[in-house]
């Protein structure tokens, strides 16, 4: 039995008044989704369990078939085990965005989808000027950096996601609880640093946001996971450009395939991901491809891009992928955003997620297009989310 996720990142949605009260999934021109939905069967998951905050930490490890309360301690340690970054029990891993603060508000916590090169220059000059501080910089991927924090027993804080407050007072959202003085005290030196920073000053000149500020948030520390193959006895490959989610399959011991032209952005080569996938299916049971473009095209509030990003999904991803598997005996093939990221609030949601599957010993009930509504209407509904990969595998 060959098997392959998709996983199309935030691509749930609420009505869109411009698409008279359609969502993208809606609009979006999916052959092959639908393909699968109308000739398989298509429900929806509780990703987000109750008392987590909607995000795709909580909810890729449910897709992948990991409980969050079991295996969840914030979103940073998760891109640490991508990043090789081990830790010891008394230090707290940050994820550390660059972000554009302006008149108080956050004005855009990518800081321009700064670019990489800008990005380590600002890091190694925060690890050089707060050398002592009982922190260590990391560098991730553009804006999206990380933090580890020493003798941190006397840390725990409430943080907010800069991207849960675009445009909003930060003054509202800043770190709360045990420890917040010296986090926040950490955040101000850093602005001071940031604030004629070389990169800074070069980015303002072109009429780029700056990297006027560090936010802190996602902190947690590293657990351990019972593998994947302990889980469900079969090998497994990750095709994504998050460092999130590379954690978290490196974490539960899966294969990861580096795709050149992946960014994790509205410009990933979504052709040579769905390429790569084909070609693992030779080589793993289940071959998962995590395309993170149309949470990206959510949080801008673009529903366009949106169902653009869903239909080069649809082209070049599911279509090849589900060719490919025509050719083995036995097969399935699972279609699941992690959450709805809806472009009129531009945040996640813990509304549940709408999903198809079809394949071997998979017969229709709901023979309907993949949408949030058919998707409500069908009898499949699985929660605890974490449930859905066993039942996708086994059932």
């Amino acid at each position: 039995m060959k098997y392959a996720l998709i996983i199309p990142d935030g691509a749930a949605d609420e009505p869109v008044p411009q698409f008279d009260g359609r969502t993208p999934l809606m609009v979006a021109k999916k052959p092959n989704t639908d393909w699968v939905s109308i000739n398989g069967r298509q429900g929806r998951s509780v990703t987000v369990p109750k008392g987590f905050l909607p995000g795709s930490d909580v909810a890729i490890l449910s897709l992948f078939g990991y409980d969050p309360k079991v295996y969840f301690d914030g979103r940073a340690p998760l891109e640490a085990a991508a990043k090789g970054i081990s830790t010891t029990s008394d230090q707290l891993i940050f994820r550390c965005n660059l972000v554009t603060v302006a008149d108080g508000l956050m004005a855009d916590f990518t800081a321009g989808h700064i670019s990489q090169a800008e990005s380590e220059k600002i890091i190694a000059d925060l690890n050089e000027r707060l050398a002592g501080q009982r922190c260590t910089f990391h560098s991730g991927v553009s804006y999206r950096n990380l933090l580890v924090v020493s003798d941190a027993d006397d840390i725990n804080v409430s943080c907010v996601p800069p991207h849960d407050f675009p445009n909003k007072p930060i003054a509202d959202h800043m770190p709360a609880g045990p420890g917040n003085k010296w986090v926040k005290e950490l955040m101000e030196r850093a602005r001071m640093i940031l604030k004629d920073h070389d990169v800074n000053r070069v980015r303002r000149d072109l009429g780029e946001n700056s990297a006027s500020d560090i936010w802190l948030w996602g902190q947690g520390r590293s657990k351990k996971f019972e593998s994947f193959k302990e889980r469900f006895g079969l090998s497994a490959a990750v095709i994504t450009a998050v460092d999130l989610v590379r954690g978290i399959a490196l974490s539960g011991g899966m294969k990861l395939i580096d795709v050149p032209g992946a960014t994790g952005y509205l410009d990933t080569d979504y052709q040579a991901k769905g390429k790569a996938a084909v070609e693992a299916l030779d080589k793993f049971d289940l071959v998962v491809v995590h395309v993170e473009s149309p949470d990206e095209a959510g949080h801008q509030g673009d529903a366009d891009e949106k169902i653009k990003a869903i239909e080069q999904i649809d082209e070049h991803v599911v279509g090849p992928v589900l060719e490919a598997l025509k050719a083995y005996d036995k097969w399935r093939i699972l279609i699941s955003p992690d959450h709805p990221t809806p472009v009129g609030s531009r945040l996640h949601s813990a509304t549940p997620p709408p999903f198809c599957l079809a394949g071997h010993a998979v017969h229709s009930v709901l023979a309907k297009p993949l949408t949030e509504d058919n998707a409500a209407r069908s009898d499949l509904q699985i929660n605890p989310g974490y449930d859905l990969m066993e039942y996708f595998l086994k059932v």
